[in-house]
Formats: structure tokens, C-alpha cells, sequence
């Protein structure tokens, strides 16, 4: 790992060079065809937690532009509010696509718009309760659970066949490029206007067991509304299956830990080669997802 946790006085961001590009993009065609269970191989928990994921995606993006956007006065450093500024697209877009995946999830009958009413509750109170400072610590955390998770879908072939190939396959792998694209900026922006050690990594503590432990909680309520949990072969395969799932991996724990060593920084996991791999695969000249864009917004 190559620490780059310490920046300038001159320079606010980790990185100069970033790229952090708005994509306009729709993946709405052929969500009328989703099935319930659109996972790969019609898997049943795999699904729900896709749909418990998509659930607090678009008010917990809405928040973490807010958090970031209430800190970008104070931002001197140019490239550092360039990249800012696309963080805030990139968010922006993601939030309005798991919108619309939502709404079709709804009609399958999963509980996706309770959860995003109890999300944007939650994530409401806490702006009223809590200082902007906390906010924006809760965001930095986050976007690291948001890009540890997306690292393994770029990474791991396993990870991305999760879902079926289809609409929400390449929503969440696009979703995972952009996490990596912009994965350090909410952290600098912290950095940058004095955010402390002991709150980043309280916050994180906290959020580890709220976010882990809600997420649980949702895909089991979930499921309970689910006839097909109530078939115990479906269920035991599905089990089966999920216990041996990457997202249960000891490296992907001891990554996501890492954001409390004193010294962390989101670029020690150096993924630049990874995203160019990605950025040009997706989005090249002869890239798979270029006829799902609508617009870009420049970098810089």
C-alpha cells in the first residue's frame, strides 16, 4: 500500500490528476422485464439484498452530496473542487437511477420505498441533531464502505455474476466504477477543512454496526413477505450459496476496518489501473455502456 494521507498546504487533494467525470446515463430499458427474483440463477437472498442495498441508495447519495456541498466554500484548492463537483454529478445520477430501479422493485413487491422513507428519516434527524462536521465523517465512512465493496465487484468475476446479466448488472457495475472514480474525494474534503481523527474513526465504529446490522435486519423483513422464502429447498440452496459469497470474506472485512488505522487514506489501495481497465471497457470508444449514456458532463 502507498500511504497519500498527506497533502500540502498549497494542496487539498490527494490526487491532482483525478478524474471525476458526471456520466448521464439511464438504465430504465428493460427494467418492465425484471424479474422478481433477478439475481443470477433466480437466487432468492441475493436479490433481496440487492433490493435493500438499491433501497437506501438514493437518499443516502442526497445526503452525501449535501454533506460535501455544505464544505465547498471553504475549498481552495481548484483540482480538489473540480473533483467535488463531479463527486456531486456522479452522486446526483446514481441517486436518480436507484430511484427508478426502486420503483419497478416496488412493483415486484419488494419493501423498497419503506425503505427509503425510513432512510431519508433517519438520514434527516441525524442532519438536525448532528453537526455538519458529523455529516460529513459519516459520509467519508461510507463512501469507504461504498468503494470496498465496489473494488470486489471490479475485481471479482465471482462478485459480479451476482446479478443476471440485465439492467440491474450493468447499473451496479457502472455504480462501482464511479465509487472507485471518486472514492477519495468526500475523505479529502474531511481532511481538508480540519476534520479530526478520533471523530472519523468513532463515526465509522458506529456506522459499521448501524449499516451492517441495518442491512441485515432489512433483507430478513424482506424476505418475510417473500412466498419463496417459505420453500425450504429455495431457501437452503439460497443459503448455501451466500455463505460462500465474497461479500462474507475476511480480506473484504479487514479492508473495511482499515479506515480506522491512523494513517489510512482511501488511496493506499491504489485501484487506478483498475478503473482505467474499467473506464475504457465501459465507456471507450468501443465501450458495452456507451449507448446507455445520454450526456457527460467534463472532468474538468
Amino acid at each position: 500500500m502507498t500511504a497519500q494521507s498527506t497533502q500540502s498546504a498549497a494542496t487539498q487533494t490527494s490526487n491532482p490528476e483525478r478524474v471525476v467525470e458526471t456520466r448521464r446515463i439511464t438504465f430504465e430499458e428493460g427494467l418492465a422485464q425484471l424479474p422478481k427474483h433477478f439475481a443470477a440463477d433466480g437466487d432468492l437472498i441475493m436479490s433481496h439484498l440487492m433490493a435493500s442495498l438499491s433501497a437506501v441508495f438514493p437518499d443516502g447519495e442526497d445526503f452525501f452530496v449535501r454533506s460535501v456541498r455544505s464544505y465547498r466554500d471553504r475549498i481552495t484548492d481548484p483540482d480538489l473542487k473540480r473533483q467535488v463537483t463531479g463527486f456531486i454529478g456522479q452522486e446526483s445520477v446514481h441517486g436518480r437511477e436507484h430511484r427508478a430501479l426502486n420503483d419497478r422493485l416496488a412493483e415486484l413487491g419488494y419493501p423498497v420505498k419503506q425503505g427509503e422513507a425510513i432512510t431519508r428519516w433517519g438520514l434527516e434527524l441525524r442532519e438536525k441533531v448532528l453537526p455538519p462536521m458529523s455529516n460529513l465523517a459519516a459520509t467519508a465512512a461510507l463512501e469507504h464502505f461504498t468503494a470496498t465493496l465496489a473494488e470486489l465487484v471490479l475485481t471479482n468475476p465471482e462478485m459480479r455474476a451476482t446479478a443476471a446479466p440485465g439492467p440491474v448488472h450493468d447499473l451496479f457495475l457502472w455504480h462501482a466504477l464511479e465509487e472507485s472514480e471518486h472514492k477519495a474525494v468526500a475523505f479529502d474534503v474531511y481532511k481538508a477543512v480540519g476534520g479530526s481523527e478520533w471523530l472519523r474513526t468513532l463515526t465509522m465504529n458506529l456506522l459499521t454496526v448501524g449499516f451492517i446490522g441495518g442491512m441485515a435486519l432489512s433483507v430478513v423483513l424482506s424476505m418475510l413477505f417473500d412466498r419463496s422464502t417459505y420453500n425450504p429447498r429455495k431457501l437452503k440452496a439460497s443459503a448455501k450459496r451466500f455463505r460462500r459469497s465474497p461479500i462474507l470474506s475476511k480480506a473484504l472485512w479487514r479492508k473495511l476496518r482499515d479506515f480506522n488505522r491512523r494513517d489510512f487514506h482511501p488511496d493506499d489501495y491504489d485501484t487506478t489501473e483498475l478503473v482505467e481497465q474499467w473506464r475504457s471497457e465501459l465507456f471507450g470508444a468501443s465501450g458495452t455502456m456507451n449507448d446507455r449514456l445520454t450526456s457527460t458532463s467534463p472532468a474538468a
